[in-house]
């Protein structure tokens, strides 16, 4: 997303999920100080403007449903707008900061190198942090059962034996996957 998009994309949040909810009358968590709630608004902005109009108006009918604060008349928790979010429309693939800034060091090159990039990707999808020695040691092993599904299967091409549609279908997953981790790899690269 280019400067242009994101700022068109944060408007977008503006108008239709924080201003429509501050004109409900939900006020700033009671955890928050008021620049920590425009600091929170700010936040929420720049997460969520890769997301449409439609989306967004869904956001903003399950957060009004689900306020948070004692008396139910307080704006939940950004992590929990997030979560609500990626599960309404979930962030593009071209990766997230975390993800673009993984696949820019040392581990992510390895992995791209090594073949156990989409395991890392799905990590860190999943877990939203720095990956440390243990994980990627993990990844590692997780990765050797497809890594040697996939080059059974490439023999078995090459060699023009037989080859179930199931393990087509994994194949055609599996380098999609590492499509991915690719176009992530090299966006990180594009803005360094």
């Amino acid at each position: 997303m280019d400067s242009a998009e994101q700022a068109s994309g944060e408007k977008r949040v503006q108008a239709m999920l924080i201003e429509p909810l501050l004109r409900q009358g939900l006020a700033k968590p009671s955890t928050l100080t008021k620049a920590g709630f425009e600091e929170m608004q700010a936040g929420l902005r720049e997460r969520l403007a890769y997301m449409s109009e439609l989306s967004l108006s869904a956001l903003a009918e399950q957060v009004a449903a689900n306020p948070g604060g004692k008396a139910g008349d307080r704006f939940p928790i950004a992590v929990k707008i997030l979560e609500w979010a990626a599960e309404i429309q979930p962030p593009s693939d071209d990766g997230s900061p975390l993800l673009r800034a993984v696949f820019a060091n040392g581990i992510g090159q390895e992995a791209l190198r090594d073949g156990w990039a989409p395991e890392l990707r799905f990590w860190l999808k999943q877990n939203r942090r720095w990956p440390n020695a243990f994980v990627a040691n993990q990844l590692r092993e997780q990765a050797r059962d497809n890594q040697r599904r996939l080059t059974v299967i490439e023999e078995n091409l090459a060699a023009d034996r037989m080859v179930s549609d199931a393990d087509l279908a994994f194949r055609q997953r599996r380098r999609a996957a590492m499509g991915k981790c690719e176009t992530i790899a090299r966006l990180a690269e594009a803005e360094q």
